[in-house]
C-alpha cells in the first residue's frame, strides 16, 4: 500500500470533493428536462396533474441544485491549493473552458431559476416555460464545457507545452474542446444523467404507489420514467459501447486496467470475476467467458486486447479500482434494462402500477443510477492515472510542492465532517419532501392520500400530522 504522502492526500480530497459533487449535477441536469417536458405536457394539456407534479419535483430540483453549487465551490479552491502545478500548466487551456461554464451555462441556469421558482404568480406561463427550458438548456451548456474540459485532460491535443512558459499553449480552440474523446464521454455523461434522474423517479413513484399514496401523481411520473428507462438504458449500453472502442483507440492501458488483462492477447476472455493482483502481475480466482473481451472491445472474437504488462509498472493505473468498478457499472447498466423491459411487459399486461415485485424492485433500485455514475466516473479518472493529463503531464509533477501530507490531512478530514453533515440534512430535506409529497388539489384526486393532504392547492405542501 503506497504511503499516504501530500500527493496521495491530495488525490484521496480531489477524488471525495468530486464524487460527493457529482452526484447533484447528475440529477439536476435529468430533473431539469424532466421538469421542462412535464411544463410542457401542462401547458398542452392544462392537465392539473402535471402542474402537481411539476411544484413537487421542482422543490427537490431546488434543494439539489443548491448543493450542487454549494460543492462545486470548493474545487476550484482544491486546484490552486494543492494541485497549483496543474493548475499554473494547464490554465492557458483549462482556466478558459472552466470560465466560458460559468459565464454562459451557470449564469443562464442562476438567473432564470428564480423565474422557475418564484415566477408562477409574477409572468405568463408561456414565459415560465420559457425559463424552465432556459434552465434545462443551462445544465446541459454546463455538462458541455465542462466535458470538453476533462475530456481534453483524457485525449489532449490542440495545444503544445512551451518550454520557455513551462505550460500549455493553446494553438486550436476547435481541436481542444472537440478532442478525440470529447462526442462519447458528453454523450455518455448526458445519458448517464437522464437514465439515473429516471430510475429515481420511478424509485420515488413505486413508493407512493406502495403505499398507496398520491397515486394520481405517482402513476403519470411512474409511466413518463419508465419510458425513459426503456430508451436511455439500450441507448447508454450502445453508447458506451462506441466509447469503449474510442478509449481503446487512445488509451489502451485503460482497458488493459478495466479487464485486467496483463498480456496483449489476440482472443482474450471476458472476466465475470477476478482478483487482480498487481505485485504478481496475474489475477487470481477468475471466471472468465473465453474470446469475450476481445467480442465486446474489437467486435472480433479473435481481436487483440492491449495488456498492462506493454507499459512499465509505473505507467499502469490501479488496476483493482479500474476492474471492478468497470463491472459496477456494467452490471447496474443491465438492470437498468431490465427495469425498462419488465416495465414494458408490465404496461403491455396493464399491470404497470400493481405489480408489487416489479415496484418494488423499482424502490430498491433509487439509487443505483449515482452508484453507476459514480463507477464510471472512477473508471474514467482512475483509468487516466498515473497522469492528470493524459500522456502529457504526470500526477507527481502536477501537485503543489509547499503544501505538506499534515495540512491536507487537515482539511481531508475537515471536508469528511462537513461534508457528511451537509450531505445528513440534504437526505433528511429530501425525504421529508418526498414523505409530504405533491400537494392535492380536490380531494378526490386521492381518496387514500392523508386527510392533511387533501385540499391543498396546486404549488402548496401541507405536511402531514
Amino acid at each position: 500500500m503506497p504511503a499516504l504522502d501530500a500527493e496521495i492526500l491530495a488525490r484521496l480530497q480531489f477524488a471525495f470533493t468530486i464524487s460527493f459533487h457529482i452526484l447533484f449535477p447528475t440529477l439536476t441536469i435529468g430533473l431539469a428536462a424532466f421538469l421542462f417536458i412535464v411544463e410542457a405536457r401542462w401547458l398542452r394539456s392544462r392537465d392539473e396533474a402535471y402542474l402537481r407534479l411539476y411544484h413537487f419535483w421542482v422543490r427537490i430540483f431546488a434543494l439539489t441544485f443548491g448543493m450542487g453549487v454549494v460543492s462545486g465551490l470548493v474545487l476550484s479552491y482544491q486546484l490552486g491549493t494543492n494541485w497549483s502545478e496543474f493548475s499554473r500548466i494547464s490554465g492557458p487551456v483549462l482556466g478558459p473552458l472552466i470560465g466560458f461554464e460559468v459565464l454562459t451555462a451557470f449564469f443562464m441556469e442562476a438567473g432564470f431559476l428564480g423565474v422557475m421558482l418564484f415566477g408562477w404568480d409574477k409572468v405568463g406561463p408561456r414565459l415560465h416555460f420559457m425559463a424552465t427550458g432556459l434552465v434545462a438548456f443551462g445544465t446541459t451548456l454546463s455538462s458541455f464545457w465542462i466535458l470538453a474540459a476533462n475530456s481534453w485532460m483524457q485525449t489532449p491535443q490542440g495545444a503544445h507545452i512551451d518550454p520557455a512558459l513551462g505550460s500549455f499553449v493553446p494553438d486550436d480552440w476547435w481541436a481542444i474542446i472537440f478532442n478525440p474523446s470529447f462526442p462519447y464521454r458528453l454523450s455518455h455523461m448526458l445519458t448517464a444523467s437522464f437514465l439515473t434522474t429516471a430510475i429515481f423517479i420511478a424509485g420515488v413513484s413505486a413508493f407512493y404507489l406502495l403505499s398507496g399514496k398520491h397515486t394520481l401523481i405517482a402513476r403519470k411520473s411512474q409511466s413518463m420514467a419508465l419510458w425513459g428507462v426503456l430508451i436511455l438504458a439500450p441507448l447508454q449500453i450502445f453508447i458506451g459501447d462506441l466509447h469503449g472502442l474510442n478509449v481503446l483507440e487512445h488509451q489502451p492501458i485503460k482497458v488493459a486496467a478495466m479487464e485486467a488483462n496483463w498480456n496483449r492477447q489476440a482472443g482474450a476472455p471476458l472476466l465475470l470475476f477476478a482478483i487482480p493482483d498487481s505485485k504478481a502481475e496475474k489475477n487470481h480466482l477468475e471466471i472468465k467467458i473465453p474470446k469475450g473481451a476481445s467480442l465486446i472491445l474489437t467486435h472480433d472474437p479473435n481481436g487483440v486486447v492491449p495488456g498492462l504488462k506493454d507499459v512499465a509498472k509505473e505507467d499502469r493505473p490501479p488496476v483493482g479500482i479500474v476492474f471492478w468498478s468497470f463491472r459496477v457499472m456494467v452490471g447496474l447498466g443491465l438492470l437498468f434494462l431490465l427495469i425498462g423491459v419488465w416495465g414494458l411487459y408490465a404496461r403491455v399486461k396493464g399491470t404497470l402500477t400493481s405489480n408489487v415485485w416489479f415496484n418494488r424492485l423499482c424502490l430498491v433500485a433509487t439509487p443505483t443510477g449515482f452508484a453507476a455514475t459514480l463507477a464510471g466516473w472512477f473508471v474514467a479518472e482512475v483509468g487516466r492515472q498515473p497522469y492528470t493529463i493524459y500522456g502529457l503531464l504526470r500526477t507527481a509533477d502536477s501537485a503543489s510542492p509547499v503544501i505538506s501530507a499534515t495540512m491536507i490531512a487537515t482539511t481531508l478530514s475537515a471536508f469528511l465532517i462537513v461534508y457528511g453533515g451537509l450531505f445528513g440534512a440534504y437526505l433528511y430535506y429530501l425525504v421529508k419532501l418526498i414523505r409530504v409529497g405533491p400537494a392535492l388539489a380536490r380531494p378526490e384526486d386521492d381518496a387514500d392520500a392523508p386527510e392533511a393532504m387533501r385540499g391543498a392547492r396546486p404549488g402548496l405542501v401541507v405536511p402531514e400530522n
